[in-house]
């Protein structure tokens, strides 16, 4: 160890600082492997310190040098961590659902998550998943609270692994479900995509009033970037997309609601989960 490292005792371990000046890495880089990897000591209560031990500080330096050999961090912290998932596996994902084992379906997610990142997981894993519910529901299968608990899951991992940011956004970022749409979950992926690049957003969820949104654009300093979800046309909101613009907001709008709703020229109907997080970050 440096002269002068923040240590502690070898029975406790080591402080984030002195991993960081042992391994040559920024403490927020090890804080954010921990965060968002589950790589390190485990999360503690808040005012308890995180101390690392000899085989946490093994596995960091395993971790850089995948990096170093051009692995991303999401997949070395995956290879580090165990066997990487099967990408788009939704067989066992809906096992462990139906089997109401919420623990394993939240591994599963989370795996994935790391391995992969959260486009990859909404587009290959959730989406087949959610088509494969909605299915058997229509062949007469009461499975409605099997959707439930998955979507609470995949927005349980997804507030996990990729937590706000700590900065905020050059441009503000809102997301929000128009008055009456209670279909917030695209959103809250959307939400984690974001942070996963480093872009913060304001979720303000489920059933938002136009006058709300006008009261939130009102609080930043400059103009702002909104995706309105609709899931059906009922909800599909033109009052709402005209608050936006009068604020001077820029405005997509994403979901099925929106197909056959004329907008104005300056607005955008985004196709995908990607193509939201690209046109947003």
């Amino acid at each position: 160890m440096p002269s002068g490292s923040a240590s502690v005792s070898d029975a406790a371990g080591y402080t984030v600082r002195a991993v960081a000046e042992r391994l040559g890495i920024p403490t927020a880089t090890l804080r954010s492997w921990n965060r968002r990897y589950n790589i390190g000591p485990p999360q503690l209560r808040p005012g308890k310190h995180r101390l690392y031990t000899e085989a946490d500080i093994a596995v960091l330096e395993r971790m850089r040098t995948l990096i170093g050999e051009g692995a991303s961090p999401a997949g070395a912290a995956a290879a580090v961590r165990g066997p990487v998932p099967t990408r788009g596996e939704h067989v066992s994902l809906l096992a462990a659902a139906f089997a109401l084992d919420t623990r394993s379906v939240s591994n599963q997610l989370a795996a994935h998550v790391r391995a992969f990142g959260v486009v990859d997981t909404w587009d290959l894993l959730c989406r087949p998943a959610f088509a494969d519910l909605v299915g058997r529901q229509l062949g007469g299968e009461g499975c409605i609270d099997i959707e439930h608990l998955l979507s609470w899951c995949v927005i349980s991992v997804m507030h996990r692994t990729n937590p706000p940011p700590d900065l905020p956004s050059p441009t503000p970022v809102v997301l929000a479900c128009t008055s009456g749409e209670t279909h917030s979950l695209p959103l809250e992926v959307l939400r984690a995509a974001l942070a996963e690049r480093g872009v913060a957003a304001q979720m303000l969820g489920a059933d938002v009033p136009s006058s709300a949104l006008a009261d939130t654009l009102t609080r930043f300093d400059r103009p702002a970037a909104v995706l309105l979800w609709s899931q059906q046309e009922s909800t599909a909101l033109t009052s709402a997309v005209r608050t936006c613009l009068d604020a001077g907001a820029q405005v997509l709008v994403g979901g099925p609601g929106w197909e056959a709703v004329f907008l104005p020229d300056d607005v955008d109907h985004v196709e995908s989960l990607l193509d939201a997080a690209d046109r947003l970050a």
